[in-house]
């Protein structure tokens, strides 16, 4: 054994795979874990499966990876693990612009009161990385455009539902169709930072999370309609599972075979 090999071997648990180790070191450079001194047991299946087997079978990059499984960890209500991977993702290239706009879609799907704790926790990560707040301004409405440009957006994504939403909505409910144009999409899926087809990824990862199956299918349907095809959505349920277990990730599929069944057509690439 090289030099280079024992030192390696000394510095991650027994029984690690080499490819996990790499993976995790990527992500964590330099990181010595508590939890594999007090439970290593623990800490050497989970690391072999989530950065190793599983990484294995993707092919995503990192940094969308990352993107997704930030927007997962929001989902799941894990502030402490979200502090850590917003490190992570810094790590291996997800901007701080993309990471705030990650956690300000999450705000129309969890609500402020459970974005909360993450807005800190994001602004502490990131100005103990030399990161002035606030960053640059992304919005590209006003409250003249919102509705509008939002609804269009979900037209862009859903089609002609959109209208038949409106048409057979409940008059006394009508108001909730308009603050989804204007909120949900002209507020926040207009905005700069990240493209039409990521925030679609990112509203479907933080979504099986939650638990959320009937939307979960709405934006399986939305992804496969702007170009994330059934390969990209297999390959974006199966990196979140070590994340969201797999009740939530075995949901998701039934979803995705639903909506998408069979080869599927759609984008190769999430990227």
């Amino acid at each position: 054994m090289s030099n280079e090999q024992q030192k390696n071997s000394a510095d991650r648990p027994l029984g690690i795979t080499d490819a996990a180790h790499k993976n995790h070191s990527e992500l964590f450079p330099g990181h010595i874990s508590t939890l594999a001194v007090t439970d290593p047991e623990l800490i050497g299946i989970f690391d072999n499966f989530a950065f190793d087997e599983v990484i294995a079978s993707s092919k995503l990059d990192a940094k969308t990876r990352l993107t997704l499984i930030l927007a997962a960890v929001i989902g799941s209500q894990a502030v402490n693990e979200y502090k850590v991977m917003v490190g992570a993702a810094l790590n291996v290239g997800v901007t701080p612009v993309e990471i705030r706009e990650i956690l300000y879609q999450s705000v129309a799907y969890v609500g402020m009161a459970r974005a909360f704790d993450f807005l800190h926790a994001t602004n502490e990560v990131l100005t103990s990385r030399g990161h002035r707040l606030p960053l640059a301004p992304q919005s590209k409405t006003d409250a003249d455009s919102r509705h509008e440009k939002g609804r269009a957006t979900q037209k862009a994504i859903f089609g002609k539902m959109i209208d038949d939403m409106y048409d057979k909505s409940p008059k006394d409910q009508l108001h909730i169709q308009r603050f989804l144009s204007a909120n949900c999409f002209g507020d926040f899926y207009t905005r700069t930072g990240l493209d039409l087809k990521m925030r679609e990824l990112v509203a479907l990862s933080i979504l099986i999370a939650m638990g959320a199956d009937a939307q979960v299918k709405g934006h399986v349907r939305g992804n496969v309609n702007v170009g994330n095809g059934r390969d990209v959505l297999i390959d974006v349920v199966t990196q979140l599972l070590p994340w969201v277990g797999y009740p939530r990730t075995l949901n998701a599929l039934a979803a995705v075979n639903e909506v998408a069944p069979g080869d599927g057509k759609g984008a190769k690439d999430a990227r």
